[in-house]
């Protein structure tokens, strides 16, 4: 009889800033994402911090008196990390791991350590390797303090500099060395790409967490890896869908995520290239989130910056069967109707309605609504394929029964 393992999580606290680019709220928001985060990456949440400061301390990011307070709790509960939400500068993080003596994390390097987690094969750990390293590089100077550099005298002259120039080398060359690594591979993929021939190709792309992996698993008959927490799908799956009688492949790619470190966007560029050569895009968004609105723009954001946002784009609303909205009381003449208070019905008559038959509402999970959604991606795969190839018209029937 296998005993059950517990998971030690360590201790985490967070830490936010509220200024004139962040409200209260967007904050509050930020460090939910963030303590989910921290949670995937084996972390438990125990407090969080936020301070009102229009300009970051360009020492320790918060003010000196926040620092105290954040001083006191690291030291009274034992803290082993301290995450804060923005990114901080090498000079930063090591006056800040000076006052509280504990890990100092910032957004991207806590993605950065998921991203490490999560990668299985080769090409995704490549990847995920050579982000660590570009991030790491200008951190070095913090991380020979015990050769005392800046004391002088003597016998502190020149040793502590000679480390860390050999340390920059060392980093800088494995970064080349990773580089031409990943050229090699993402040269193989793009031959594995022309070798798929002429067929259609469907690429999912969303935030993280909206549910593209099991929607794969529904629709391809697969078992892709599906989980809920951030960043379960790394590496691009592809896998040959038929509805009906037309063919085509779909690929499930690596969600997106608001302030997603540049590093990675670029270390991850070759997994992109599937969403850059799909013929469709099928843009899934967590209904059930209460800033899906948000989520939209970030994808749309990075859409941008790999040029595919003017690509065709099918809106799929997904978790519909987790969707809730808040109610108002009949006697309640305080309360003022928002977002909040939507029916799904109440948002198809908003911006929704301006995408027309583009927008699908399904549950992925409960397999609702999908003969539509089958119907609907048949459709446009039809329209892509006729074009591409008019003498395979007669092969697919405008309608079909059975999809």
């Amino acid at each position: 009889m296998l005993e059950k393992k517990a998971i030690d999580y360590e201790k985490a606290v967070l830490i936010g800033v509220i200024n004139k680019d962040q409200s209260d709220a967007k904050v509050k928001e930020y460090l939910d994402e963030l303590e989910f985060l921290t949670y995937t990456a084996g972390g438990e949440v125990t407090q969080r911090f936020t301070q009102r400061i229009e300009v970051p301390n360009p020492k320790t990011y918060i003010g000196s008196g926040k620092m105290e307070e954040v001083q006191r709790y690291v030291k009274e509960n034992e803290i082993g990390s301290v995450i804060f939400d923005d990114e901080l500068s090498p000079a930063q993080q090591n006056n800040i791991e000076k006052i509280l003596k504990c890990k100092i994390l910032d957004r991207t390097s806590l993605i950065l350590d998921i991203f490490a987690q999560r990668a299985k094969t080769s090409y995704a750990r490549t990847q995920v390797e050579l982000a660590q390293y570009e991030y790491l590089l200008p951190r070095l100077t913090g991380l020979w303090t015990h050769l005392e550099r800046q004391r002088g005298g003597i016998g502190m002259r020149g040793p502590g500099e000679t480390e860390i120039e050999t340390d920059r080398r060392i980093v800088r060359n494995r970064i080349a060395l990773l580089k031409k690594k990943l050229s090699k591979i993402d040269r193989q993929m793009e031959t594995q790409r022309g070798n798929r021939g002429a067929l259609v190709r469907v690429a999912l792309v969303g935030y993280t967490n909206v549910g593209k992996s099991t929607l794969m698993n529904v629709i391809s008959k697969s078992d892709v890896f599906a989980e809920n927490k951030l960043f379960a799908t790394l590496d691009t799956t592809v896998r040959k869908v038929v509805i009906g009688n037309l063919p085509f492949l779909l690929s499930d790619t690596v969600g997106f995520i608001r302030k997603l470190p540049t590093q990675l966007v670029e270390s991850f560029k070759s997994t992109l290239d599937e969403v850059r050569e799909a013929d469709l895009l099928l843009h899934v968004v967590d209904i059930s989130h209460p800033n899906f609105e948000e989520h939209i723009a970030s994808v749309n954001k990075i859409l941008d910056e790999i040029k595919s946002a003017d690509k065709k784009t099918i809106m799929v609303f997904n978790k519909i069967d987790q969707y809730e909205a808040e109610v108002i009381e009949d006697d309640d003449l305080v309360t003022e109707k928002t977002k909040a208070h939507f029916t799904i019905e109440e948002w198809k008559k908003t911006w929704f309605s301006k995408i027309g038959d583009r927008a699908l509402f399904i549950s992925a999970l409960n397999k609702e609504n999908l003969d539509e959604f089958r119907k609907r991606v048949y459709d446009e795969v039809r329209d892509i394929h006729v074009t591409r190839f008019p003498y395979n018209n007669f092969l697919y029937p405008e309608h079909l029964d059975q999809y």
